[in-house]
Formats: structure tokens, C-alpha cells, sequence
């Protein structure tokens, strides 16, 4: 029979080396902190097995797994020496998810389970606090309610507003055992009301309503959505972990806080965290009151007056602070912990590998491996590819006119100007629209997280620097300012006042999430500067990785910051976006609707000087480096006047009238043009476009070569070729345009001709097309298109969809399908190379730049990847922690 519970704490260890993937990553640490002898509440974990089995059965729990709990509840009762429902001295339990990654806020959890209209008396007399018995009740009453039965949550936070106002209270901690008392009685009728039944009494249904509750909130909108975001495969799970109780709120010797051993967000070595006392957990990570500093130079340093819990608590301070060293060295990385202080005894409640910036990642990481704590190799492992993304960007210019409104903490670094939103819908709507928004909220819940992803930055009321939003930003790598107290925000009129100023919906603000700054306006932005610690990991990374980076450009201006960036040559040059410019468009639409060869020369002559002037940029910046060009690509209606002036101006350059180019234009109409006359295909019928595009690269390269004495080395790439002959025909133009430049500038330079493999039957074809081809570059943004039969363009409809039902594991367009164009890809490598061993391989589409595909690309052998300009660090980094895996 397969076994689902596991028990830890009291000497009991049935995880064993505390398996994640079994147990998830709380489970697991729990039971790794109980091992080595720390302060951990006895309890035990139900399996993520068991969720996948409560999933397939239909939601229903198997017969065993009650005789597994009822052991594992057993196991807590002998420790503690309390019982579960007992009248008397009753046992109360947490009950937590936990998921084999860190998922901060997206499920659920229940704490003080256990306690009914007999229990909470008898806990008031074996506590000897009326107040945290009733208080305790209170709470649970709400979070049930919420959580397992799914009642409105404001409804009660109404209830418990209205209570204090009533009596004059601006705290909770200022209410007293008979208020806490009145209020349980109106939730109780909330319940009754909105339920239909009274709440539940009996503890044992109590608790399987919220493992229930734990198990159904893995398939919640924001956990779906917060698995698509970080690339969570469904199938995972979640554990659920039931745990004695231990309680921050009895009195003022009682505490609970969430800390971190390095900075989160500087990653100085530094402690990091807050604390409240008197207070339960939820109270902090909610943001439901605005925390105490940890450590007395935090506190100093934010020039704030409450005592540091240094300061209040010297003595649990400074064994929470021997824990801290004990837990660092154990897992070798930052933690993130929470704890809990109960009449002055320490309990820990939970580690785990903290969420932290790219800044710090970077810090923490290189400052490890320099400490001896973990290798190069390990730090080079620690950093997110993607997560570099926050560093690339500009941040505000220290010299620039700021009109600050108020401060807060500066929860998560960096800044952002956009229009205020006031809730997470709008967010998402309006960046579909293409605006730059500020998530304004008075506090986040995990509800908000589709909103957050959308936002540049969120702003919130309350909370600290590790409240839900702070945490979930600083994953995210959004700047966030929180507990920004003077804000007054009407979520109904939609408007936002901070003192005598009044900003409404769609007024433009910017954040600094280092500073903890709001600013009126659009603050203007510095360029990053990435030495340091950066510097330090991408040497390091540079050691190690196989794959060759280059970078998609077009611009000189691209070029120098891929360069910048550490790219070692283009990977892709698209021609067309050249044809785009104002400048050269109507000699481009005379080209393109002149109806015989003649004409059509006549108009490549004018663009020829100003195709070489792009290349010639492009080279002075690559000189010495490969530079993939592809020859023109898109469907000619692409460049087609659509007004009467475009088409006036295009008949007065090529000297005919407007009824004859409009004829000539719907003539080239096309129904579907993406598989119409495009690519390769346009050289085959008008050879004398691919003729002038090679002679610009070759008349650039070898001026460019004259003048610097470093001579680009030209990748000419013929674009959608299905056929060996199709590429032994344009090869020809192209080597033809060479020997004549050539021979012109007195000048020989080293080029390659090859294609772009981006149709299934180029994959599949690929051992005759090397007979001509010299370099394969995968283009997997139509190879995925052609393969799959979905445009990329319209798919954005549907393929959530299909991510979250488990059709693909991720956005097929964003992470290469492996199974399915992976597959083509490793069949052209292979019948590539078996013509042609020394063919050059590379990937250019969008994909060059995601690390879950450039370990792919390790895997399959090729030479490079080539990614966009700001992606390169990125892709650097992934092909280091890839040649590592493959290692």
C-alpha cells in the first residue's frame, strides 16, 4: 500500500533525507530543520502523491489516508501532550500547503484549526488568557470561512473594522477578550447567513475540509496563473503540512516575523526582516499591519521609532540569529524563514531558499563561492538566466527633477513610470493595450497576481518589505513600494490622495522601488552599468560554456549593446526592416510594382548605396565577427501604398500612373502570405533583388575591411528554402555578386552561403540541402508555425488555454516544442552533418533567448544561439548552466 503521511518533529523522521519532490519543499525542509536538532512544532506532510491520486479519483480521499492522518495526529498529541477536539486542553493545528517549488501566497492555508465553541474555553483556561483564546478563535473562524468554505472574505473584514470604530480602537491589539467574543458571535451569523449551515464544530471535519482546501487551491486561477508565469508543470502537486500550533499572539513576549539571512534584495550579508509581536503570522505576510524592523542598524537606518526585535527581544534574537548561521551552512543559500515566538520560546515554522532580485542573486552567488561555501560552478548554477532581465534595463537618473509625493519601503529595487490602475483587471487590460501601468492597491493578495505580472511596478498602502507583494515582485523583478501609508485610495471614485494632492485612474506616477520613492510624472531613465558582481558571474559562466552567443540586430545601434553585452557576432540581420524606412520606401514600392526587370533594376540601383551604408554600419561594429544576413524575406505586399498619396508618390518616381500600380497591386495580392510568395522564392522569380542585396554586403565588407584591417566575415542566408535546388540556384547569384565585387575591389574576403531552416521539409530534407548549404540557422519562429499549423500572430487566443489543460507544457512560441519541431531540428542536425561534417548550426528565432531551449540546443549539438540584443547576457548564462548539466 503506498504510504501518503509522514511524520517529523519529536525524533520522528519518516522523510528521511527530506525528499522535495515527495513532500514539497516545506514538508521536506521541515523535516531537514527537525533532523539537525532546531526548534520545529512536531506534525506531518501528506504526500504530493496524494494530491495527484485526490485529483485522478475525483477529489475524494482513499479510505487509508484517514488511518494515515489519524497516526500522524497521534504523533503530534504524544509530543505535545495535548488531544485533538479535547474540551479541556485542546491540541490546535495549522494546516499549509507546499508545493516542491516556492509558490509565496498562491494557496492556502488555515491556521488555529481545532477550535469550536467548547475548545476556545478550554483554551482560554489552560493559557490563562481569555483575550488570545478568543482572539485565536476569531481569526480561525475568518481564515476557515474564506478558505475552506469560500464565504466573502470582506464580509468579515467589514465586521471586525466596524467593531474597533465602534469602540474607538485603531489596532487590533487594543480589543479585549469580550470584543474578540462579540465578534466570533457576528461571524458566526455571517456563516449562518451566508452559508446556510452553521459553522463547522467538529475538529475532524474541520480538517479534512481544509486539507480539501489546500489540495483545491493547487487548480485556484492564480496558482495556474503563477505556474505559467514560472514554467510549473501542473502535474507537480502539492503537499499539505498539518503542525502543532505555536502562537505569537499571547502577549507581549509572544512574537511571529519572516526573515532572511542576506539581504533579498542588495544581497548584502546582512540579516533581513521584520516581526510583530503579539501577532500571528498571517498578520505580516498579508500586509494586514505594518511591521517591526529586525535588526537595531535596519531600524536606524529607516530612522523609524518601534524597537527592533534586537532591541525588544535580545535574548530570542540572538538565538534566532545562531539559527540563521545553522540553516545558511546547512542548505549553502539564502533562506527565507518564519518563526514564531511563544512566551518566549523560538519555534521555527518554516526555510526555504529565498526569493530575492537578480541584483542580489548576483551578489549572493559570487559572494558564496568566494566565501567557500559553495563552487563557481553552484554559483553559476544559483542565478535565474531570466532573472538578469531585471539588471538589463535603465533605472531613474539620479540627476533628474523628482516631484515626490510620499515614501515607503523600498520593497523591491528599481522604478517604473506608468498610469495608476487601482486593481488587477484593469491592469491586465490596459497593458494589452499597450500601456505602461502602477498596480495601486491598498494591500495585494495572491488574487491580484495576473495584474502584478501585467504592471511595471505596484505601489500598496500597507504591508512590509515581506509582504505578499513585496515578495512576489521581487520574483517577478518588478520595483515595488510598500507600507506607503499616507496613501488614501477610494477604489469606487477611483482616485488617489496622498495628502492635499488628488491623482485620479490613468494619471501617470513613477516608482523607485530602491528608494521607496512616488513620484509625480515620468521620471527619465540612466542606462545600467554591468560590472561588479555581474562581471564577476559572466566570466565565470564564459569558462565554462560550449555554445557560441550571438545576437538578432539590425541597427548599429543593437549591435554595440549586444556587443556591450558580450555577443560574439549577429546571428540574424533581417534585411527587410532596412525596406521600412521612410527614406527608401517609395524606391522599394517602384521595385516591387515595376512590371518587367528593367524597371525593377532601375529602382534597385537607387536602394543599392543605401543597402551597402547599412551594412557598412553593421560591420564597423562587427569587424572581425560573423554577421548572418538574411536576404529579403517577407511577402512583397508587405511594402504595398495602401493611400492615394502612397500610390501618387510611387507613380510620380517610377513615371507611370496610379491605375496601372494599383493594378500591378492587386495583382500581388496573396490570401495567405506567410505561405505565399516570399523567402527564397522572391530571389527564384526576381533574382535580381538577391544580385544587389549581395553586392551591398560584399562592396561593405571589403571597405569596411580596408579601412579597419578587420574584415567581417558575411553569412549570406537564404530564407525559407524547401528544395536543394532552390539554394544551389540563389547560391550562384550570390557567389556570382561576389567574384564581381571581388574582382572590382581588388579584394577577397572569407564568406559562407547557407539557409534558414524553417520548413518541416528542409528539416527532413536537410542532408541534400548541405550539399549546398554551408550553415543551417534554425528559424524556429516558422519552424514552430509551419510544424504546429498555428500562427504566431493569432495564437495568443487560445494557447493559454492549451497550457493550462496541459496540451503543451509552455507557450510553444516562447519555449521550443521539444517533442514535436525539436524532433525536426535534431533530424536536420544529424543529415546535416552526415553530409557535411563541419556544417555551422545555430537557431535565430525568438527561442535563441529562452534557457529551457538553449539547453536544447546544448543537448543537440549545435554551434550557437542567437538571441536579442538585451537577451545575450541571458543566453550566455543559460548555455554555462546547460554545458554544466550535460557536464
Amino acid at each position: 500500500m503506498t504510504k501518503y503521511v509522514y511524520r517529523f518533529g519529536g525524533g520522528a523522521n519518516d522523510g528521511g533525507a527530506g525528499d522535495k519532490f515527495l513532500l514539497g519543499g516545506k514538508g521536506a525542509n521541515l523535516d531537514g530543520m527537525a533532523s539537525i536538532g532546531l526548534p520545529v512544532p512536531p506534525g506531518f506532510t501528506i504526500s504530493t502523491e496524494m494530491c495527484t491520486r485526490y485529483y485522478q479519483d475525483g477529489e475524494v480521499f482513499p479510505d487509508s489516508l484517514k488511518a494515515e492522518v489519524a497516526e500522524g495526529l497521534r504523533h503530534i498529541e504524544a509530543i505535545t501532550g495535548k488531544n485533538f477536539g479535547d474540551a479541556a486542553d485542546p491540541l490546535l493545528v495549522s494546516v499549509r500547503s507546499g508545493a516542491r517549488v516556492s509558490m509565496p501566497g498562491m494557496m492556502d492555508t488555515v491556521l488555529n484549526l481545532g477550535l469550536n465553541d467548547a475548545t476556545v474555553e478550554g483554551l482560554a483556561q489552560v493559557s490563562g488568557d481569555e483575550r488570545f483564546a478568543w482572539d485565536s478563535y476569531r481569526r480561525f473562524v475568518q481564515m476557515y470561512s474564506d478558505v475552506v468554505l469560500g464565504l466573502d472574505h470582506d464580509a468579515f473584514e467589514e465586521a471586525l473594522e466596524i467593531m474597533k470604530e465602534d469602540n474607538g480602537f485603531f489596532s487590533d491589539t487594543e480589543m479585549e477578550a469580550k470584543h474578540w467574543k462579540a465578534l466570533v458571535a457576528e461571524y458566526m451569523a455571517l456563516v449562518q447567513d451566508q452559508w446556510g449551515k452553521p459553522f463547522p464544530q467538529d475538529v475532524h471535519d474541520q480538517l479534512w475540509g481544509a486539507v480539501a482546501a489546500v489540495f483545491g487551491s493547487w487548480q485556484s486561477e492564480r496558482a495556474k496563473v503563477y505556474r505559467r508565469l514560472n514554467d510549473i508543470p501542473a502535474e507537480w502537486g502539492t503537499a499539505v503540512n498539518v503542525q502543532a500550533m505555536v502562537f505569537g499572539n499571547m502577549g507581549d513576549t509572544s512574537a511571529t516575523g519572516v526573515a532572511f539571512t542576506r539581504n533579498p534584495s542588495t544581497g548584502e550579508n546582512l540579516y533581513y526582516g521584520e516581526f510583530l509581536i503579539n501577532a500571528q503570522g498571517e498578520d505580516v505576510v498579508a500586509g494586514i499591519r505594518t511591521p517591526q524592523y529586525l535588526t537595531r542598524q535596519a531600524r536606524e537606518e529607516a530612522n523609524a521609532k518601534p524597537q527592533s526585535m534586537e532591541e525588544a527581544m535580545p535574548e530570542t534574537y540572538a538565538e534566532l540569529a545562531r539559527v540563521f548561521d545553522i540553516l545558511e551552512k546547512h542548505y549553502r543559500d539564502m533562506q527565507d524563514i518564519e518563526f514564531t515566538v511563544e512566551r518566549g520560546k523560538l519555534w521555527m515554522l518554516q526555510t526555504r531558499s529565498g526569493k530575492r532580485t537578480a541584483k542580489a542573486a548576483l551578489r549572493i552567488a559570487v559572494d558564496m563561492a568566494n566565501e567557500g561555501l559553495i563552487t563557481e560552478e553552484e554559483a553559476i548554477a544559483r542565478v535565474d538566466p531570466m532573472a538578469l532581465d531585471q539588471l538589463l534595463h535603465p533605472s531613474l537618473d539620479p540627476d533628474a527633477v523628482r516631484d515626490v509625493l510620499t515614501k515607503g519601503l523600498p520593497a523591491s529595487p528599481g522604478a517604473a513610470s506608468g498610469l495608476i490602475v487601482f486593481d488587477a483587471d484593469t491592469a491586465e487590460r490596459r497593458n494589452e493595450m499597450g500601456d505602461s501601468v502602477i498596480l495601486v492597491r491598498i494591500e495585494t493578495s495572491p488574487e491580484d497576481i495576473h495584474g502584478m505580472h501585467a504592471a511595471r511596478g505596484i505601489l500598496t498602502a500597507r504591508g512590509g518589505m515581506t509582504s505578499h507583494a513585496a515578495v512576489v515582485a521581487r520574483g517577478m523583478g518588478r520595483p515595488c513600494v510598500s507600507g506607503a501609508g499616507s496613501l488614501s485610495i477610494d477604489n469606487k471614485e477611483r482616485v488617489l490622495r496622498i495628502g492635499k494632492r488628488e491623482l485620479r485612474e490613468g494619471d501617470t506616477i513613477t516608482i523607485d522601488g530602491t528608494t521607496g520613492e512616488v513620484m509625480m510624472g515620468s521620471v527619465p531613465t540612466v542606462q545600467p552599468e554591468l560590472v561588479g558582481d555581474f562581471g564577476v558571474l559572466m566570466g565565470w559562466a564564459d569558462k565554462v560554456r560550449r555554445l557560441k552567443v550571438r545576437t538578432n540586430a539590425e541597427t548599429p545601434e543593437d549591435c554595440r549593446v549586444a556587443r556591450d553585452f558580450g555577443a560574439e557576432g549577429i546571428g540574424l540581420c533581417r534585411t527587410e526592416h532596412m525596406f521600412f524606412e521612410a527614406s527608401r520606401i517609395t524606391n522599394v514600392r517602384q521595385m516591387i510594382l515595376a512590371e518587367d526587370e528593367a524597371g525593377r533594376r532601375a529602382a534597385l540601383e537607387k536602394l543599392l548605396p543605401e543597402q551597402r551604408a547599412d551594412f557598412h554600419s553593421i560591420f564597423e561594429v562587427m569587424a572581425g565577427l560573423p554577421v548572418t544576413i538574411r536576404l529579403l524575406d517577407p511577402p512583397l505586399h508587405e511594402f504595398l501604398p495602401h493611400s492615394e498619396s502612397e500610390f501618387a508618390e510611387v507613380a510620380q518616381a517610377a513615371g507611370v500612373g496610379v491605375e496601372v500600380l494599383k493594378r500591378r497591386a492587386n495583382e500581388l495580392h496573396e490570401f495567405n502570405p506567410m505561405l505565399g510568395h516570399r523567402g527564397c522564392r522572391l530571389g527564384v522569380t526576381y533574382p535580381e533583388i538577391y544580385e544587389m542585396q549581395a553586392r551591398a554586403i560584399f562592396e561593405a565588407a571589403c571597405d569596411v575591411a580596408a579601412e579597419s584591417g578587420a574584415a567581417p566575415i558575411p553569412e549570406v542566408m537564404i530564407p525559407l528554402v524547401a528544395t536543394r535546388r532552390e539554394l544551389e540556384l540563389m547560391k550562384k547569384v550570390v557567389d556570382v555578386a561576389a567574384e564581381m565585387v571581388f574582382a572590382e575591389k581588388g579584394r577577397r574576403i572569407e564568406y559562407l552561403v547557407g539557409t534558414m531552416i524553417e520548413l518541416p521539409r528542409a528539416a527532413l530534407m536537410a542532408d541534400e540541402i548541405a550539399e549546398v548549404g554551408e550553415f543551417f540557422s534554425f528559424g524556429t519562429n516558422d519552424l514552430t508555425q509551419t510544424t504546429l499549423g498555428v500562427s504566431r500572430d493569432d495564437a495568443g487566443r487560445f494557447l493559454t488555454q492549451y497550457v493550462d489543460k496541459g496540451i503543451f507544457a509552455r507557450d510553444p512560441f516562447v519555449s521550443l516544442d521539444i517533442e514535436g519541431v525539436g524532433q525536426l531540428i535534431e533530424i536536420a542536425v544529424a543529415k546535416g552533418r552526415k553530409t557535411r561534417p563541419d556544417i555551422k548550426l545555430g537557431i535565430c528565432g525568438e527561442h535563441g533567448g529562452d534557457p529551457a531551449s538553449i539547453a536544447f540546443c546544448e543537448t543537440t549539438g549545435l554551434d550557437y544561439v542567437s538571441a536579442s540584443p538585451y537577451r545575450v547576457p541571458i543566453a550566455r548564462l543559460a548555455a554555462a548552466q546547460a554545458a554544466l548539466k550535460k557536464g
